[in-house]
């Protein structure tokens, strides 16, 4: 069910799928984390479950970053469709 809907939600100019692409992986790890957030309301005190979701906020943060110096276009593309938050600079 979740390659379907990244087939739909990614590709759907191209109809085949990259699973290096910094797109696919970024699909992924926003996957793993509302997985994780909805796991952790239930579960306040899983403090390995809040650990390894820092890590994945990390990476997913860390290939955002890279994408939007790389082309900004297909970072906005992917934010939008993600429903994510931009950002913050610092």
């Amino acid at each position: 069910m979740v390659k379907n809907s990244f087939i739909l939600v990614i590709s759907q100019e191209k109809k085949e799928e990259n699973p290096g692409s910094v797109e696919f992986q970024v699909f992924n790890f926003t996957n793993k984390i509302r997985r994780l957030t909805s796991h952790l309301e239930l579960h306040r005190k899983d403090y390995l479950s809040q650990r390894g979701l820092r890590k994945i906020l990390g990476k997913r943060q860390r290939l955002l970053s890279y994408l939007s110096k790389i082309n900004g276009i297909r970072y906005k593309k992917l934010i939008n469709q993600l429903d994510i938050r931009e950002s913050q600079t610092r």
